[in-house]
């Protein structure tokens, strides 16, 4: 990899949009560039009038604009831009590319420079589900919702994992979706809450969900918490249980999202460990079916 010196000033930055800010993570990254420096190369790609165009590194580049800082290390990805996306999207892990990340990129393969899913999928040396599963998600989803994942003002695990499968099971108007992760969004709220909030919305009386779209966020969830014990007045084993349920929760609905997904092609080793670990939990599912019974008596 060939590590050259450009100005700041001749970088474009087209696709910012196309990754998820962070606030936490570039304050971090602003107090270790002011102490150490840029340690890792920008990358992109190198065109043809001395420009370039920024594929990976924003929160790089922005905390260099306001540290004032001229001159950044670069690195180019590829001989194309086509080139350059396929390859950053190869090794995703290696550049923290997220799930929707991926996608938006795919997307823009697709959309802007015209490639069939077909090609798509052999540029990323992966297979047509796998493609196609990441545009669906794109394609479903409006552009103002994107918008505010994007913008790091709501949280893609939010939106993976209780609204998109509450959305796809139940039939929810995509109108009705984008109002409320509009209402709460930059709110900065935990996932837990939005998760309380969502269900309230949807699930809840009239009066909350009118709260929740004039954006009286913070009374709605003190209402909601109040209406519930004070975690004090649980007993240590009160809570482990409360605990553990929730756990258990977020595990059922991770599994049911993932199964959603494309058909794999799964391994034999992979396959022997989950059915090992399907017998055992089916061998215990009745009796824990039959606490949960009594658990809401």
């Amino acid at each position: 990899m060939t590590i050259e010196k450009i100005e700041l000033s001749s970088i474009k930055t087209d696709y910012e949009s196309y990754r998820i800010k962070c606030k936490i993570d570039e304050q971090k990254l602003l107090v270790s560039i002011a102490e150490q420096g840029i340690q890792e190369p920008l990358e992109g790609v190198s065109e043809k009038d001395g420009s370039y165009l920024l594929l990976n590194g924003f929160k790089r580049y922005r905390c260099a604009k306001k540290l004032n800082i001229g001159i950044v290390p670069y690195s180019s990805l590829g001989s194309s831009e086509i080139d350059s996306i396929a390859k950053m999207i190869r090794v995703s892990n290696s550049k923290n590319l997220g799930f929707l990340e991926q996608a938006k990129l795919m997307d823009n393969l697709k959309n802007i420079h015209k490639m069939s899913v077909s090609e798509i999928a052999v540029a990323l040396k992966m297979s047509r589900g796998w493609v196609g599963m990441r545009l669906g998600v794109v394609k479903e989803m409006s552009k103002k919702i994107s918008d505010e994942i994007f913008k790091g003002t709501f949280p893609l695990y939010s939106y993976l994992y209780t609204v998109r499968p509450f959305m796809r099971m139940n039939g929810i108007p995509k109108k009705e979706i984008e109002t409320f992760v509009l209402a709460v969004s930059g709110k900065d709220l935990s996932v837990r809450d939005i998760e309380i909030l969502f269900r309230t919305y949807f699930k809840g009386s009239r009066e909350f969900q009118e709260q929740i779209k004039e954006g009286n966020i913070k009374w709605t969830l003190e209402q909601l918490k109040n209406s519930f014990p004070v975690k004090h007045n649980y007993s240590e084993i009160e809570q482990i249980i409360i605990n553990d349920l929730e756990s258990v929760y977020k595990c059922i609905k991770k599994i049911i999202y993932q199964n959603q997904k494309e058909k794999l092609e799964l391994s034999p080793s992979f396959n022997s460990q989950v059915d090992f670990w399907s017998d055992k939990i089916l061998q215990e599912i009745n009796v824990f079916i039959d606490i949960l019974k009594r658990f809401k008596c």
